[in-house]
């Protein structure tokens, strides 16, 4: 018994320490981390990892390659890129894992990811959302979807009331109407306001440099691209050295914590990426997005999205009644059908008899179906025009 209480005495003298070291107190979180990949070799992902577990991170690695003795990280050995995120898929839905960093991840439709970057004018932390995944397939509500998402995930880092800005894109008026409804219906909000002379929440590029806003919501293509410039500009593109990765998966309802990091990541941005992931695990993430999606929805966020979406699309008729095939495993992936008809392939395929799901993967839109259908799922695509040979 005496041993027993000595061990507890030493894990919670252990836990204080970790507290002054990092700064947080409580549950030391633990990142699973996929070594596969990488355009720099997985000694490069294990060199983040190595530096992410001595800022108090348990990390596990997933990869060939052995943990260094002493380091903190424990790895797990897989042999190719599909066995990490099947491995990682399993830690996380046993609670060995309470998030994840991966290099390729397939979110569905209505989860887009949170980057966050150090812009360079003022070495300020920037919010990107989003940066990869769709929150909606009508561009107007998937970027006022990404503010939504944007908001909890600041949160989530510890901003109580971060400031959310537009970027000047096709669609951004009507964003900034639609968010300003929210906000004249109870949802709090706080809009930021442009660097340039005449201000406003619609920002310029010179805002994206300076990091106006907490939180800068844009298209995920458009976030994408800012993304790999902002990280990656020094290098020529070819090593990313600043910022913190592509971020986690954020849609509502989804409660998984699993973050991106391009295969052109470096060491050091690749441990910010776990530091981050630790950082949505003590913050409660799936909590914060519960609670940001509650209240904008109580403002009306769904009607006003509903009747968004009637606007865009003035011709589209209600499809027929026919019987949906059941749901089953899909984990064959049909690429090259475009994000405005990908709801339209989907319906396609479930009228011939074959259970299939919208996603988004890290290269674009997918069509997830069981993977012994995927032949003849492709041929209906192709005969209806949705993909090409």
């Amino acid at each position: 018994m005496a041993d027993k209480n000595y061990l507890k005495i030493a894990e919670v003298f252990q836990d204080i320490a970790d507290g002054l070291e990092t700064g947080s107190f409580g549950k030391r979180p633990t990142i699973a981390v996929t070594g596969h990949g990488s355009e720099h070799g997985e000694e490069n992902v294990m060199a983040g990892a190595v530096a992410a577990a001595a800022k108090g991170i348990d990390v596990v690695y997933l990869g060939t390659l052995p943990a260094p003795e002493g380091s903190g990280v424990k790895s797990i050995s897989t042999t190719s890129a599909d066995k990490d995120l099947e491995v990682m898929e399993e830690l996380l839905t046993s609670g060995q894992a309470d998030a994840a960093v991966a290099m390729h991840y397939s979110f569905p439709i209505g989860v887009s990811t949170i980057g966050l970057v150090d812009t360079p004018a003022r070495g300020r932390k920037m919010f990107l959302a989003s940066t990869t995944g769709t929150s909606s397939s009508d561009r107007v509500s998937g970027m006022v979807l990404n503010a939504i998402a944007g908001v909890a995930v600041a949160k989530a880092e510890g901003k109580s009331d971060p400031s959310v800005g537009i970027l000047n894109l096709d669609g951004a008026r009507q964003v900034e109407r639609i968010l300003k409804q929210l906000t004249d219906k109870g949802y709090k909000l706080t809009l930021a306001e442009s660097a340039r002379a005449d201000g406003g929440c619609v920002l310029r590029g010179n805002d994206v440099l300076l990091g106006t806003p907490d939180v800068m919501v844009t298209d995920s293509l458009t976030g994408n691209v800012l993304m790999k410039l902002l990280s990656a500009g020094s290098s020529g593109g070819v090593y990313e050295t600043s910022g913190h990765g592509y971020g986690p998966g954020v849609g509502d309802g989804y409660e998984q914590i699993v973050l991106i990091v391009s295969r052109a990541s470096g060491a050091p941005l690749i441990a910010r990426a776990i530091e981050y992931a630790a950082d949505m695990v003590r913050g409660d993430l799936p909590g914060r997005v519960a609670e940001e999606f509650a209240a904008a929805k109580k403002a009306g966020l769904e009607q006003i999205l509903s009747e968004q979406r009637a606007k865009s699309a003035p011709q589209a008729k209600p499809e027929d009644d026919f019987v949906k095939p059941e749901k089953e495993i899909v984990t064959g992936e049909i690429a090259g059908v475009d994000v405005m008809d990908l709801e339209a392939a989907v319906t396609a395929l479930m009228r011939a008899g074959y259970y299939a799901e919208s996603g988004m993967g890290c290269t674009g839109p997918i069509i997830r179906v069981a993977e012994d259908k995927l032949e003849a799922a492709y041929k209906v695509l192709l005969e209806a025009d949705f993909v090409s040979e």
